[in-house]
């Protein structure tokens, strides 16, 4: 409480001040004001050995190691203030003790590995075919305006009306689910790849032409390193929506995976089982997040060294 807002104290000390009717209020503000300048001068000496780096770090990190208590502590107190059974809204407790049976009995693993294996072969086939897309359309405005009304058809149509033809069309196995991720994944990463490559500038191509460098040359080391964050950002949101392209196939239409579990917890009224397979899939998302943008600050590493 004494360690907000110094400057709004100490305004209110001489704001008061000023006031000579007023001794109690005077005496309160000073006591503040000395209290706050006390605590500055003890937390930059106690803290002065962390480097700045760190204490900036640390301060981004509080907020995201308490959350998550906060978040349970308010489930909790829902749970105990409405009293509402287990099937609508099962308690924390409850929830961890389920996903422990599902952990043991292996169930969990199991279908956890078959929704991350369609998410990865979805997310390597929507980017692949993205980059391949995006590449072409930014370079030719013929191939842009034979493909555009194709590209906007694929996104006005939700995921889930699609979902239920390639189920029906390539059966339920792993295929369908690969598609439906894969579709899901392409239109973000192929709008980011073609802003990449054309906010390339064009001195820059003039430039590598003067080198007469190659068509290989000019992609390697021009528009991949130049379009390189744009990529990269289509494809922080690409890797996070693959994995609700999986879970929708898998909820049309499977008999494996955690969208299956989801739908055969919801029929047995076993809620704490569908919390433990939406917890997974958030988990898997933000893993795949993390990932993405670990890459990204590795590949971009050499922005933060020309910046110096």
């Amino acid at each position: 409480m004494v360690a907000f807002a110094p400057e709004l104290v100490s305004g209110v000390f001489v704001e008061c001040h000023s006031f000579p009717s007023c001794p109690a209020v005077n005496q309160t503000a000073g006591i503040c004001l000395g209290v706050v300048m006390d605590w500055r001068s003890f937390r930059k000496s106690s803290f002065s050995w962390l480097s700045p780096g760190w204490r900036q770090a640390s301060g981004w990190r509080w907020p995201a190691l308490v959350s998550p208590f906060a978040a349970l502590l308010i489930w909790e107190l829902i749970c105990r203030l409405s009293r509402l059974p287990a099937f609508i809204l099962p308690t924390p407790l409850q929830v961890t003790l389920r996903l422990w049976r599902a952990v043991r009995d292996g169930s969990l693993v199991f279908h956890t590995a078959v929704t991350l294996g369609e998410v990865l072969s979805g997310l390597l086939l929507g980017v692949g075919f993205a980059l391949l897309s995006g590449y072409g359309v930014a370079r030719s405005r013929l191939l842009e305006r034979f493909l555009a009304p194709y590209l906007v058809a694929t996104q006005a149509i939700p995921v889930v009306a699609i979902a239920p033809l390639l189920v029906i069309w390539f059966g339920p196995g792993m295929f369908s689910k690969v598609l439906i991720c894969a579709l899901t994944v392409f239109f973000p990463v192929l709008v980011n790849t073609v802003v990449g490559i054309r906010a390339v500038p064009k001195p820059l191509y003039e430039w590598m032409a003067s080198l007469r460098a190659t068509r290989w040359q000019v992609l390697r080391y021009l528009e991949i390193p130049a379009a390189l964050p744009v990529l990269l950002g289509g494809l922080r949101v690409g890797a996070t929506l693959s994995v609700i392209g999986a879970v929708v196939g898998e909820l049309v239409g499977a008999d494996r995976g955690l969208g299956f579990l989801i739908n055969v917890a919801r029929g047995q009224y076993d809620t704490a089982l569908v919390f433990v397979a939406v917890f997974t899939l958030i988990a898997l998302a933000l893993a795949l997040y993390g990932l993405v943008s670990f890459l990204e600050r590795k590949s971009l590493a050499w922005q933060d060294t020309a910046s110096r």
